[in-house]
């Protein structure tokens, strides 16, 4: 089994807000989950935007998790760098 990070979408249409969460690559999106790490609102205002426990991430990245492109943007916003 490959882990992976990337999101996982809620909310309705037109109003997305996403779960980063740690899944198996050939899971569909909306699948089970093994872990979640926090969650991305694009919609509402900057500071609130995103939100994510870096421990978890650190220890699935060294456990050999795949980071999605997505994720690795926003983790980036959030100035957390990934090597």
């Amino acid at each position: 089994m490959s882990a992976t990070i990337r999101l996982k979408r809620f909310g309705t249409k037109k109003r997305p807000y996403y779960r980063i969460v740690v899944i198996d690559k050939q899971a569909p999106r909306d699948g089970k989950t093994i872990d979640e790490l926090g969650y991305y609102h694009p919609i509402e205002i900057e500071e609130k935007q995103i939100v994510f426990d870096a421990e978890k991430a650190k220890a699935w990245i060294a456990k050999g998790a795949i980071v999605s492109d997505t994720v690795r943007r926003i983790f980036n916003k959030k100035n957390f760098t990934i090597k």
